[in-house]
């Protein structure tokens, strides 16, 4: 049987050197780097998509139905949110969020503009990778999130083992943005590994807190986030790939082997992505 299954968080390599767009360069050679401590088994395997068409291509092999796009905005690495839209636009089976840095001093015009004008599905940011880093309960960052609100849309919020300081990936932050923010959709991308307990209960209070464990589900104590969803968080985790970071095929493979009850992979696969980003494929 065929499954629907929208991947939460994928990047071309062609979009940055950071995704490993140049072969000999130190960021290549980083992306292969983790795509080893990832598990996969060929470790440049992500020089194949050097063009959109071979990524879409990639995509469809995989048996993705959808994948969703998301660049940077930080200090280190901005990638356009009007690149995003370029990419994703022409292709049905790409979905574009955008990004903003918050500490931007057009953070909320960008906001605006990137939903209003663009039509992108939602807003990503990173405050552990600011300067200065902050938690993602930082009183500064509280506007982007009324913004989202007002929108309508979700905030994905970034963070996990190569956030700068770790302390940045604790989860207990997400609380207290979920609490101020109720109606607000709150994605936590890497499912803020290696704080996998912390993630599960503030998820556990919180429904409106999705997670998105991507490529970090693998490692160890990934297995209680497939724990969680066979019990109360089946309609709050979410599957993702982390491309170029592992590989594609292998992952969605991997993925529907872990345990997941067949009563709650759709949801998973596709059906919390759907209802989150108010489409249907």
């Amino acid at each position: 049987m065929k499954r629907k299954i929208i991947d939460m968080r994928s990047r071309p390599s062609f979009l940055h050197d950071f995704y490993g767009a140049t072969p000999g360069t130190a960021e290549y050679e980083a992306a292969r780097w983790l795509n080893r401590r990832m598990g996969s088994k060929n470790d440049a395997h992500f020089v194949r998509s050097g063009t959109v068409d071979a990524f879409v291509e990639e995509v469809r092999e995989a048996g993705i139905t959808a994948a969703v796009v998301v660049g940077r905005d930080t200090p280190a690495l901005s990638i356009a949110n009007d690149r995003i839209l370029e990419i994703t636009a022409p292709h049905k089976e790409l979905i574009g969020i955008a990004s903003v840095d918050p500490q931007k001093p057009d953070a909320l015009d960008e906001i605006e503009r990137a939903v209003k004008q663009l039509g992108l599905a939602g807003i990503n940011i990173e405050p552990g990778f600011g300067s200065p880093a902050l938690k993602a309960d930082d009183p500064s960052l509280y506007p982007i999130y009324e913004a989202c609100d007002q929108l309508g849309i979700p905030v994905f919020l970034m963070s996990g083992p190569t956030t700068p300081n770790l302390e940045h990936a604790n989860p207990a932050a997400v609380g207290g943005i979920a609490r101020a923010f109720p109606r607000l959709p709150i994605v936590c991308y890497h499912g803020f590994y290696p704080f996998v307990n912390e993630m599960i209960g503030v998820a556990f209070r919180h429904e409106n807190v999705h997670v998105v464990p991507d490529m970090y589900i693998f490692l160890p104590g990934g297995n209680l986030y497939v724990r969680a969803a066979n019990g109360f968080m089946r309609d709050q985790l979410l599957f993702g790939t982390s491309y170029p970071f592992r590989a594609m095929g292998q992952t969605v493979d991997d993925f529907l082997t872990l345990g997941l009850h067949e009563q709650v992979l759709d949801n998973v696969l596709f059906r919390n992505a759907e209802r989150l980003l108010k489409i249907e494929l």
